[in-house]
This record gives structure tokens, sequence and C-alpha cells, in this order.
């Protein structure tokens, strides 16, 4: 089975910064993480690996300094690790960023399964990975909580799936997964053919520390660098040029003002705050 794993570094969430200027995160000399939604991407990813064999490939776009994000990858468990980075993707929304990795993974080649974290910390729009499998033309499977089985046979994949985009999709061993879906009131069981996109929750599983033969193996590995040049990608889809979205301003919301406290016996306190309360609403 081969899985490939996209995740983002973004900026720790204790130093968090805006460039008042250009209104986008200011990256330079801010302590970066690994996106903790992609560490369950990581995890999950993994653990199919020991059950059914195979490989897991890492992929993530950013500034050559993503190589560190990558490496921790590695010491959790991953096979193989790709940086997509180049100017040419500055500025991209999730639009773009959706393209630019579909195209990464059309060219890292085949796979059964895709899977990314639900969301990243520093832009909260959950958009990414649902875009990535609508450009590579295959199901997804959105905040998956747990994933209920994974039929493997050796009749080849149904013909028509990623058609024209993912190629190597027919010679997929996997046939289906089945997986519960986390909505509001609980969650749906969902089954899709492979391949497939998943995005996962928290609630899947508990993301493992590297061992020491991890980290030895993620200093030494050699980490696969593509540029823009190398992903037949169309350049107005790039960037700045191929994104939508532009953001207008950012700011930080004021303070809110200080509270009322009421004190006394209950049924006092609860008459005072019903005066409150209508004064406010009439």
């Amino acid at each position: 089975m081969n899985i490939i794993v996209c995740i983002k570094q973004v900026p720790d969430t204790t130093n968090v910064r805006i460039d008042p200027e250009t209104n986008t995160l200011v990256r330079s000399g801010v302590q970066s993480i690994i996106n903790p939604f992609d560490m369950y991407a990581i995890e999950e990813a993994v653990r199919l690996k020991e059950k059914f064999g195979g490989l897991v490939t890492i992929v993530t776009m950013g500034p050559p300094q993503a190589e560190e994000a990558l490496r921790e990858a590695i010491s959790l468990g991953g096979d193989e690790a790709v940086l997509i980075s180049d100017r040419a993707f500055a500025g991209s929304d999730t639009w773009a960023t959706s393209y630019t990795l579909s195209k990464a993974i059309q060219k890292i080649g085949k796979f059964d399964i895709v899977i990314c974290g639900k969301q990243a910390i520093d832009g909260d729009t959950a958009q990414v990975g649902p875009g990535v499998a609508a450009f590579l033309d295959i199901p997804q499977i959105t905040f998956v909580k747990k994933i209920e089985e994974i039929n493997i046979g050796s009749t080849p994949a149904p013909q028509g799936y990623g058609a024209g985009r993912v190629p190597e999709y027919q010679s997929a061993s996997v046939e289906y997964i089945r997986a519960e879906r986390m909505t509001e009131e609980g969650y749906d069981i969902v089954e899709s053919p492979l391949p497939c996109l998943i995005t996962v929750v928290k609630e899947i599983n508990e993301p493992r520390l590297p061992s020491l033969k991890g980290k030895m193996r993620a200093k030494k590995i050699e980490i696969k660098k593509l540029e823009a040049k190398d992903l037949d990608a169309d350049p107005n889809s790039l960037g700045l040029k191929g994104s939508p979205t532009k953001v207008v301003k950012i700011f930080t919301p004021p303070p809110r003002k200080g509270g009322q406290i009421l004190e006394g016996e209950v049924k006092d306190i609860c008459g005072k705050l019903v005066e409150l309360l209508k004064g406010e609403i009439l």
C-alpha cells in the first residue's frame, strides 16, 4: 500500500505575528512546528503501513526551512519525503496550494491513500485536503475519526476514477475503505473506492514519539525537492497569480471590556441578572 501524507509547517501558536504591510504571517525568526492535526495523519499512515506493508511518503509545500518538518515526520515512521519549494508558490491561497500539491502527487506516482490533517491551525479553513482530492479527481472522506476496514484484493481497481490525471490508479490493488466520519450529531459510516483522500481528526489515534532509530534515519535521509518547473503545472495557477482569494486586512480584535460580578443569594442574583439582560435586549 502506497500512502501519501500532506503536512504543513506552521508557526507555534504562542509566536504568531502578522505583518501589517502584507497582511501575512511573519515566519522568519518564528519557531515552527508540524501542524498538530497533521501529526495524527502521520500516525495513521504509519499504522496502516505496519498493518498492510507499503510505503509512506511525506509531502509538504513551503520555504526551505520546511525541510525540518519533513525530517521530523520521517523520525515518526515516514519512509520518503518531498519538499515542494519555489518562490513561484509564494502567496498561494487554499486553491493554489491544493493545485500545487495535486501536481506534486501526480509526479510522485502510484498511491492508494492520501491522508491530511483536518485543517491547519494558522488558517483553519479545512479546504486544502478536499481541494487536493478535487484536482486529483478522486473520492474524499473528511473528518475521519476511525478507519473501520480497508479491503485488499487482487482485482484491479475499477476504471474511470482519476482517468487522465492519475493513470496509476488502474494498478491499485486496494478495493475500498470504510471509515467513520465525524459530524456534529455523531458520525457517518462512509465507504469509498480507492485511491481516496481522507482528512483525519484527533480522535483517530494517539501520535507516537520518535524513536532513536527514527531520528538517526531522519538526519541521513535525502529530501526530494520539487520546483515549479518540475510539476508540469500551469504557471498562471501557481502562487498569487493562481489565487482567486486575497487577504485584504488582518487585525487583532479589540480586548473585551471587563465583566460585572453579581454577588449575594442565588435568588437575588437571578433577579438582578434578568433585569440586566432586559436592559440589554429591550
